[in-house]
């Protein structure tokens, strides 16, 4: 771990997505972080020890799920396929396929395993699971603004994490896609999917893969960001924590499944789709909801 070193920042962004919007000042205070995501090396240990099952490895209790079709009660997870050609964007189905056996043991489908991928970042985690992995470490997860304050690295009001250009000099500075999204994976990091953890530089806080690679988990529920204007007041938020937990339900959604906030990105993310490889980028995930590009990473807060 390494310590993320507490103070006042300006989290979000007014220059991409609403969701980000609007800027605000608030302030933090120092805790260790994990330098990488959790990989599934160190994700091996915590299920040999404890003999955790996984929200993916479990099948889906019809009755949390009326307008489930009976066949869908098989375990199982989201896993990305690339399209053949070109496509409109604007349908995630097409690139996304729920795979029975898909776990993080299995992390792209039944038939693959995690032999060659022991210093990759673990996905396919519930926010339980991960939840579960820090409680073994003795460590928790980081709230939104931790989390951002970590990614940020020192740097203040700027758009990525090492400064204001996406590849400056044409350097790769994340594992994000490379090419056009999601039909034309040019790879030229060699990595068609997930990167070893610490593939790329460290931020100014000495972290890795805060951008990139894996989204992450935060404990924070999902809304829209909220600025309380007080008459007279200057007070920037202390260690802000996210809304109440019926805030975060997506009115869309007949499930009613709570959502979290995931932060940083992942692979799958490119100029011509996802631009979320950004410190202030954020993402409403259902807490029962697994995929093959989310993982995590815990902190200790610091004594005070």
């Amino acid at each position: 771990m390494t310590v993320v070193p507490g103070g006042t920042f300006t989290m979000g962004s007014d220059r991409f997505y609403p969701e980000e919007r609007p800027t605000r000042q608030v302030c933090v205070d120092s805790f260790y972080m994990d330098e990488a995501p959790v990989t599934n090396a160190e994700f091996s240990r915590f299920v040999a020890e404890t003999g955790h099952v996984t929200f993916a490895e479990i099948a889906p209790d019809p009755r949390d799920y009326p307008d489930m079709p009976p066949e869908m009660a098989q375990p199982g997870s989201a896993v990305f396929r690339p399209t053949p050609y070109p496509v409109d964007t604007s349908d995630p189905s097409q690139w996304w396929r729920f795979e029975f056996g898909a776990d993080w043991r299995h992390p792209y489908g039944p038939d693959s395993s995690i032999d060659g991928l022991e210093d990759h970042p673990v996905v396919h985690v519930a926010f339980d699971d991960a939840k579960a992995y820090a409680k073994w470490a003795g460590k928790t997860l980081p709230t939104e603004a931790e989390w951002e304050r970590a990614a940020r690295g020192g740097l203040e009001c700027v758009e990525y994490a090492w400064g204001e250009e996406l590849s400056p000099g044409g350097r790769i500075m994340a594992k994000t896609w490379q090419g056009l999204f999601p039909s034309q994976n040019l790879a030229t990091d060699g990595w068609h999917r997930t990167a070893p953890v610490r593939s790329y530089d460290a931020n100014g806080f000495g972290l890795y893969d805060m951008i990139g690679n894996v989204w992450e988990w935060t404990t924070d529920w999902y809304a829209m960001p909220q600025v309380e204007k007080k008459r007279g007041s200057c007070c920037i938020p202390a260690n802000p924590r996210g809304p109440r937990k019926h805030d975060s339900f997506d009115p869309a959604s007949p499930a009613r499944i709570p959502r979290k906030v995931l932060k940083g990105g992942s692979h799958l993310c490119a100029p011509n789709y996802c631009q979320r490889y950004r410190p202030a980028a954020r993402h409403p995930e259902p807490i029962d909801t697994t995929t093959s590009h989310v993982g995590f990473r815990c902190i200790v807060r610091r004594p005070t």
